[in-house]
C-alpha cells in the first residue's frame, strides 16, 4: 500500500490537518460561489467596484502599468470567448458534426451556446482583478514602461480583435445576446 499518495494525506495515510483545512476552505468557497450564481447583477456590480478600487490604486501609486495591461489583455480574451459560439462554424468541415447555428429563415432555431458561459466569465474576470491587485503589493511587478504606448497598443488590439469578431458574427449570422424568452400576450 503506497503511503501518502493522495493529496492531503500525511505519511501515515491519515488526513493531515493542513489538507483538511484547505479541503474545508475549498468547500466553503464553492458554497459561496453556488449561492451567488442566481445573482448576476450583484456579482457584476461587485466586480465593477473591485475594478474601480484596482484602477484607483494604480492611479494613486502611479505604477504597475504592465500588470494593468496584462489584466486588460486577459479580460479581452475572456470577452472574446464569451462572445464566441462553443462550436465555431468556420472550423466545421462536416455540417452534421455538432450543433449548428441557423443560417436561413426556415431553419430550426438553435440557442446560442457560448464558449465561455457568463458565470465562468465573471469568475475568471474577478479572479484576474484580485490577482492583479495582489501584484500591486510587490515592487517586482512594477516594471517601468511608458504607459501611453501600452494604452494605444491595447486600443488598437481591442479594435482589431472586435472588428474580426463582428465580421465573424455577421458571416455566420449569430447574435450572442438574447433579451430573454419571447412572450406572447393574449388578445381579448
Amino acid at each position: 500500500m503506497p503511503e501518502g499518495d493522495s493529496a492531503g494525506e500525511s505519511i501515515h495515510g491519515k488526513p493531515s490537518a493542513i489538507g483538511n483545512f484547505f479541503k474545508r476552505l475549498g468547500q466553503i468557497y464553492q458554497s459561496w460561489l453556488d449561492k451567488s450564481t442566481p445573482f448576476s447583477a450583484v456579482r457584476w456590480a461587485a466586480t465593477l467596484i473591485l475594478t474601480a478600487i484596482y484602477m484607483l490604486r494604480v492611479y494613486i501609486l502611479q505604477g504597475w502599468y504592465i500588470v494593468t495591461y496584462a489584466l486588460g489583455i486577459y479580460h479581452l480574451n475572456l470577452f472574446i470567448a464569451f462572445l464566441s459560439p462553443k462550436v465555431d462554424p468556420s472550423l466545421l468541415d462536416d455540417p452534421d458534426e455538432g450543433p449548428e447555428l441557423p443560417t436561413k429563415q426556415n431553419e430550426e432555431f438553435r440557442p446560442f451556446i457560448r464558449r465561455l458561459p457568463e458565470f465562468k466569465f465573471w469568475h475568471s474576470a474577478t479572479k484576474g482583478i484580485i490577482i492583479a491587485m495582489i501584484c500591486t503589493f510587490f515592487e517586482a511587478f512594477n516594471v517601468p514602461v511608458f504607459w501611453p504606448i501600452l494604452v494605444m497598443y491595447f486600443i488598437m488590439l481591442f479594435c482589431i480583435t472586435m472588428k474580426r469578431q463582428i465580421k465573424h458574427m455577421i458571416k455566420y449570422r449569430y447574435l450572442p445576446f438574447t433579451h430573454g424568452k419571447r412572450t406572447y400576450r393574449e388578445e381579448t
